[in-house]
């Protein structure tokens, strides 16, 4: 004991002292308790031999071990081409001497001198076998695996073996018969969320629940809390591969059809859709706020003669929408073109650029599909080679026929679309379609009225599984108009007096749409939540990590 926690002589105990004594005394029990299970440990070990296994003594012991940083630090460049990729590893590489790179995802030791690790990478996994071999493996480097932690990242190098069982706990059909394993980095022992819970699915929580077996299951704020570790599972690493690769469909389908790619600004003076959903900010002493599309500068860029441009970017929305389909910042994919006679030209690229991107995803990412499947079970997306369009008078009709009264010149709520995209599955077999001629009233300031009914307008909107994903329009291209339009909206025109004079310099006739990179990815892979599709989501109630 300390001096400073002695009792003097002859004097009580204070109530802290009491309380020191008892920490002190729990301690020593627990460093007791510790010296104890040491001492277990270490006859254990000399019983059986392995208390003389020292690193230090063992001949193979540059096969395996710590990397230092120094070592990390960009010291040597080397090939990499004689690196192999963990879903790379197939029966074909029978005999060949690889070198792979992955995350510990398991380790089962098998007795002293036998050990099995399975690696992952990118989604992929393979089981490889750390066996005590004289000259090639030592028991040393069995012990020294077997002291990993999980999703630590380890360099293997070994010979690919084939096994004469099927490998159930792996993605490839084939073994690591490891001789060197080198730690990069140490992942903690004990992680906030364990990997196998995480890439559970409801169905094996429920099964093993009418079987009397308690299984974790890992919320979606603990999820969102821990992404890192969450974005590890296979769903997942599918989920956010198959973003990437509906923007790269995007992108490749509209350079294809003479599109321009721009850049717009997210700093704005004004509101760029109206309303009060906007993030405000002080803009070096002058009022700003977050752009909430890039609709007013791709307008802009049709004005400056690009004649068909798109742009994939952030788009903020300031709107306390608890629900399972909205966000606070997301991902935004618009396009913005010249028409030549109807905006029924701009529809035809939303028809013909989805029903490639759907074509294309089935065809090429259908591993990842798999994946998600495997943890959230969906149906694949019906949807039909020529995409069917309904005006919007033809589906509220549709509604009231079902039953359902709907304001024929109100906007459609979530309870509403959906039933209309139960209706349209049934009558047409699709769950992707095309609403058209929507009330004038329920559009934005920029949208142009129908020439035969002016409480109509040309616009559109898009919708998968009964969801909205796309709306667009043809856009108002007369100044006077649309500022006309601005003011009845109630936007300050001041504010936008920059966009509303592009259009006095000559502005063809345009139209184009936006669509949400996360809804898109949602609502093809039938998932719940929109926050299953934000790598990192921005909510009312989250803004990290």
């Amino acid at each position: 004991m300390s001096a400073s926690s002695e009792t003097p002589i002859g004097e009580p105990p204070s109530a802290g002292d009491e309380s020191s004594k008892a920490v002190s005394k729990k301690a020593a029990k627990k460093e007791a308790a510790k010296q104890e299970k040491l001492r277990r440990r270490q006859e254990a070990a000399a019983e059986s031999g392995i208390s003389s296994l020292n690193v230090e003594d063992d001949l193979l012991a540059s096969n395996y071990g710590d990397v230092p940083l120094s070592d990390l630090q960009s010291k040597e460049a080397k090939d990499i081409e004689n690196w192999t990729q963990v879903g790379a590893l197939t029966a074909e590489l029978k005999d060949k001497y690889v070198i792979l790179r992955g995350r510990i995802q398991t380790i089962r030791a098998v007795g002293k001198k036998m050990s099995f690790l399975v690696v992952r990478e990118k989604g992929f996994t393979v089981q490889c076998v750390v066996s005590e071999q004289p000259e090639l493996v030592s028991r040393q480097m069995v012990k020294y695996v077997d002291g990993l932690s999980r999703e630590s990242i380890v360099d293997v190098e070994g010979v690919v073996s084939l096994p004469n069982v099927a490998i159930k706990g792996a993605t490839q059909q084939v073994e690591i018969q490891v001789r060197k394993v080198y730690c990069i980095s140490k992942a903690m022992p004990t992680l906030p969320i364990n990997l196998e819970d995480a890439a559970r699915s409801e169905a094996e929580i429920e099964k093993a629940l009418q079987a009397g077996e308690q299984l974790v299951r890992v919320n979606q704020d603990t999820r969102l809390n821990y992404r890192v570790l969450d974005t590890r599972t296979s769903a997942n690493q599918g989920i956010f591969r198959i973003q990437s690769y509906v923007g790269k469909i995007f992108r490749q389908f509209l350079y294809a059809e003479d599109f321009v790619e721009i850049h717009t600004p997210k700093l704005i003076g004004g509101s760029s859709e109206g309303g009060a959903s906007v993030f405000k900010l002080d803009y070096k002493g002058q009022p700003a706020c977050l752009a909430q599309s890039p609709q007013l500068h791709k307008q802009m860029a049709i004005c400056g003669d690009f004649g068909r441009v798109f742009e994939i970017g952030p788009v903020f929305r300031a709107e306390d929408s608890y629900t399972h389909r909205h966000l606070c910042e997301f991902t935004g994919l618009d396009v913005e073109m010249e028409i030549k006679s109807h905006y029924s030209e701009v529809m035809n690229i939303v028809d013909r650029l989805f029903v490639s991107m759907f074509d294309s995803l089935n065809q090429n990412c259908k591993k990842e599909l798999e994946a998600i499947d495997r943890q959230y079970p969906f149906e694949p997306l019906k949807y039909l080679r020529n995409t069917l369009r309904l005006t919007f008078e033809e589906g509220i009709q549709m509604l009231k026929d079902a039953g359902t009264e709907i304001d024929p010149l109100g906007d459609l709520n979530t309870e509403a679309e959906r039933k209309l995209g139960q209706l349209v599955l049934e009558k047409y077999g699709t769950e992707f379609y095309i609403l058209h001629r929507y009330p004038l009233a329920v559009r934005p300031f920029y949208t142009m009225p129908c020439y035969d009914n002016p409480t109509y307008s040309n616009s559109f909107d898009v919708f998968i599984r009964g969801e909205e994903i796309i709306s667009g329009a043809q856009r108002v291209h007369v100044p006077e108009f649309l500022a006309e339009r601005a003011q009845a909206c109630g936007i300050d025109v001041k504010t936008i007096a920059t966009y509303i004079d592009s259009f006095r310099y000559g502005a063809p006739p345009h139209g184009g749409f936006g669509v949400g990179l996360e809804r898109v990815v949602m609502l093809f892979c039938g998932l719940n939540n929109i926050r299953k599709t934000s790598l990192f989501p921005r909510d009312p109630q989250r803004i990290a990590p």
